[in-house]
């Protein structure tokens, strides 16, 4: 294991020289995950990285709140037949590309296409075989857009725009890695229908300002480019691909837009009574982000010191660490706890560190939550004002006096 200066006593591989055994080691060394669930690339969380994604899933709830999302929650199973609907539109999308022709003057083919290799099964109930099959979702565009036309009928229920955050699976056959490549995936999926091209349209550019919104609270560069096509989703009229870029120089998917057109709202009988009262098909988008939010937080901003958290997801703003002394005259451990109650007053997220053990056992522990911003805090409007540098200059503007 590689190490770098000064690291050897603490066993932290160098993360300039060596991404790759860096990463795995802070994931594991923080807590935030564990791998020993006897399932590869099922990790089970662990209440430190718990805590931090329900952080950065409230941020994308807050946006998806102001641009006037509505929650919903879609079933984990979905039959065989949908399945075969999606890979048999999405193989004939595919095809019409490749041939530069329209979609509507072919057929669906039995061609492979889709998540049909990645499912996983469920073919039984009890010791009963089922009469359809189903799957555990790899996402929920067939799910949701089975139910569109039933709720949609005529241009007042336009726009239609909801969400989910639920957790999806899907069989990776490569190499797995926390946050970044695992086999069930958190994940957020907003899903609209418009009237026509134009609103769905103007609802991309929604989501591309909703992505700098979140991707500003967590501190991350990002490249937001529309895909070639050869990189574009098979059912997509076009995607857009937003990455950020690692230390190690590779790129990081972290979330996606897909623009449909009326595409799936064909296949899907989704049509709606317009002002002319004739029938016409929506027109529809997605956009997504997965846990992989996390992963890039930590990899982008870690260090061989330890794990360190932008102050809008870190789940401790401040930590009090009481030195605990045998037959002290005052009370660390009370004194330490009015504080924390005064700071909680304030908005502020306080850990109480009561551990018997060394003050520097803690500080290691729990120490590396510092600001992550290259430049002082964000900007005097957006600065939240209390990162562990923004106290720090408070306490000595008021102190400077005397």
């Amino acid at each position: 294991m590689s190490q770098g200066p000064g690291k050897a006593k603490r066993g932290i591989p160098s993360k300039a020289e060596n991404f790759n055994e860096w990463y795995p080691f802070m994931v594991e060394a923080a807590e935030l995950v564990d791998k020993r669930y006897p399932i590869k690339g099922m990790d089970v969380w662990r209440p430190y990285g718990w805590k931090t994604m329900k952080l950065i899933d409230s941020l994308t709830h807050a946006e998806m709140e102001r641009t006037e999302h509505e929650e919903v929650n879609f079933p984990l199973l979905i039959p065989e037949n949908l399945l075969e609907k999606e890979n048999a539109l999405v193989a004939r999308l595919k095809r019409a590309r490749e041939e530069g022709v329209d979609p509507d003057d072919l057929r669906d083919e039995d061609e492979e296409g889709g998540f049909k290799k990645e499912v996983y099964w469920v073919k039984h109930a009890g010791d009963n075989e089922l009469d359809i099959p189903m799957f555990l979702r790899p996402t929920s565009e067939t799910a949701m857009y089975t139910m569109f036309p039933l709720w949609i009928r005529s241009h007042k229920d336009l726009p239609l725009k909801v969400y989910q955050m639920v957790n999806t699976f899907r069989y990776e056959t490569k190499q797995t890695r926390s946050f970044i490549r695992v086999r069930e995936i958190h994940f957020f999926e907003a899903h609209t229908a418009h009237a026509d091209e134009d609103g769905a349209t103007r609802q991309i550019e929604q989501d591309l300002e909703i992505v700098n919104n979140v991707m500003h609270d967590l501190c991350l560069p990002i490249i937001k480019a529309k895909r070639p096509v050869w990189d574009t989703f098979p059912g997509a009229w076009y995607t857009i691909g937003i990455d950020a870029v690692m230390p190690n120089g590779e790129p990081l998917q972290v979330a996606s837009c897909h623009h449909y057109r009326d595409q799936w709202a064909k296949a899907f009988d989704l049509s709606y009574e317009n002002l002319d009262a004739k029938q016409q098909f929506c027109h529809q988008t997605t956009y997504g982000m997965s846990e992989r939010l996390l992963g890039a937080v930590v990899g982008m901003h870690g260090d061989e010191n330890g794990l360190i958290m932008p102050p809008a997801v870190a789940p401790f703003q401040v930590v009090i660490c009481p030195m605990i002394r045998k037959n002290s005259d005052v009370d660390t451990v009370s004194v330490a706890q009015e504080m924390a109650v005064t700071l909680r007053k304030h908005g502020l997220r306080v850990k109480v560190d009561t551990r018997d053990i060394h003050a520097g056992q803690k500080v290691l522990r729990l120490g590396n939550q510092r600001c992550t911003s290259p430049t002082r805090c964000w900007t005097t409007r957006h600065c939240p004002g209390h990162c562990i540098r923004c106290t720090k200059d408070r306490w000595q503007r008021a102190n400077s006096n005397g």
